[in-house]
């Protein structure tokens, strides 16, 4: 059984990776999904501005491993079939230590890493996502939302570092590499 989680700054990459890792067979628990499904649940529309702020807010309210917390369960169902699972979209080291917590030397933490400019462009030009930001004022202020969740902090502490200024074949590559390098098929 293995546990890769993957982090990095909006745009690097990680959900691109999760989709590779998908076409492999490997189920993908995406943290976002969660507080997504939170912010529906609560009639809210699904902007950055919604999402950021309820993530936030229960993590005040409950502690900044809360969403790790509320992803362990599903993680473990999806280990029930699967010989590994990709948790896409740790923000921070309070949520490393719950998953290292659960899931020990099993756990490996990914972080994928873009430079500012790459992730603006992708973001603006490219995903598409009812949460993505449009403005430049907005990428900043939402890397500096996730930066204040210790996000930085999960990038420093990451067991393996994917750099991500290629093209998609050259991402598969890599990823595909780093799964081989885990022993997973």
């Amino acid at each position: 059984m293995k546990v890769i989680g993957f982090t990095g700054m909006p745009g690097s990459g990680k959900t691109v990776c999760a989709k590779f890792a998908q076409e492999k067979g490997i189920p993908v628990v995406r943290m976002g999904d969660l507080v997504w499904a939170e912010v529906e649940k609560r009639g809210l529309e699904l902007t950055d501005s919604n999402v950021g702020t309820l993530a936030t807010e229960e993590r005040k309210e409950h502690g900044f491993g809360i969403w790790a917390e509320r992803t362990v369960p599903v993680a473990l169902e999806k280990l029930k079939s699967a010989p590994a699972v990709i948790i896409d979209g740790i923000r921070g080291d309070a949520e490393l230590k719950v998953f290292y917590f659960h899931f020990r030397e099993k756990f490996v933490n990914v972080a994928i890493h873009s430079n500012p400019e790459t992730r603006y462009n992708r973001i603006v030009k490219g995903r598409k996502r009812a949460d993505d930001v449009l403005s430049i004022d907005e990428f900043g202020g939402r890397d500096d939302r996730e930066l204040g969740w210790g996000i930085g902090n999960a990038i420093a502490l990451a067991d393996y570092m994917i750099v991500n200024e290629g093209t998609l074949d050259d991402l598969k590559s890599t990823f595909i590499g780093l799964l081989d390098k885990l022993g997973i098929e």
